[in-house]
């Protein structure tokens, strides 16, 4: 197998954790051309030149190949010197263009998630929780082990002046939770799956900053109240790969509410 090139939609990244090879690095989501699932590892995404770091929503051309030692079938290696930057997918019309991308890979449930994953073997897919309240757990280590240290300050293979100067990659003390219900015609159900989105990490970062010690208030305000009263939130959910049957919500999706329900979820106008 060699690599060949694809057009891919960036869906989202995860925030970035200790490298061995490439310091740190991160796991992207994205949809090719022809509609299908993309898992992009390992982006060494703070490491790129700037020309080709990527935006959520945007479409990148890039050379990529089945990665040998992953076999999840939508995890793919890719050339990172080979990454264009092309157009962004807007808002308009409701989210229109974005909401069409990714409404085939919507499931009703968590539970249809995972019996697609045993009887086919896909790992990324789309839900969209009715009721959901935000978890917040302290992490089992405050900060990256020695060994996790030594990763992101070791020689690598993008060591230019830019790269050696970057503001040193930050642990996230606590772990992050939905806990959430999927409307079926049956008996409810509920699940509770870690967040591993780089912009909730980000969000963390940044109500710290502004903040303090209040920032839990204005962290919840937008994970929780925001999303429940003005979006449609829909979780992006990927397995792990050590872990092949443990699920993570690797991304957020918040279309407007209104054409959320119109476009994504298929239902009449006003319904």
């Amino acid at each position: 197998m060699t690599y060949h090139e694809e057009k891919l939609l960036i869906l989202t990244k995860t925030y970035p954790a200790p490298s061995k090879k490439l310091r740190e690095t991160s796991c992207v989501a994205a949809i090719n051309q022809d509609g299908q699932m993309r898992r992009l590892f390992p982006i060494p995404f703070r490491l790129l030149d700037g020309d080709q770091q990527f935006h959520r929503w945007e479409w990148i051309n890039a050379r990529v190949i089945k990665a040998k030692d992953d076999h999840r079938k939508e995890s793919y290696k890719v050339d990172v010197d080979s990454i264009k930057r092309l157009q962004q997918v807007g808002t308009n019309h409701g989210w229109a263009e974005r909401l069409q991308w990714i409404a085939p890979h919507f499931l009703p449930d968590f539970a249809s998630l995972e019996d697609r994953r045993q009887a086919s073997g896909e790992t990324l897919g789309f839900i969209r929780p009715i009721k959901y309240r935000l978890t917040i757990e302290a992490a089992d280590e405050q900060d990256w082990t020695d060994e996790e240290k030594a990763k992101l300050v070791q020689d690598g293979l993008f060591d230019e002046s830019v790269v050696r100067n970057r503001v040193s990659l930050k642990k996230i003390p606590n772990n992050f939770y939905y806990e959430y219900e999927c409307h079926l015609n049956v008996e409810k159900h509920f699940w509770k799956h870690k967040l591993t989105d780089w912009e909730v990490g980000a969000l963390y970062w940044k109500c710290i900053k502004l903040y303090g010690q209040e920032w839990e208030k204005y962290f919840r305000q937008k994970l929780e109240t925001d999303f429940l009263e003005k979006r449609e939130l829909a979780f992006l959910m990927g397995t792990m790969h050590r872990f092949p049957d443990q699920w993570l919500i690797v991304g957020l999706v918040y279309p407007p509410r209104k054409a959320a329900r119109q476009q994504a979820f298929q239902l009449p106008p006003g319904g």
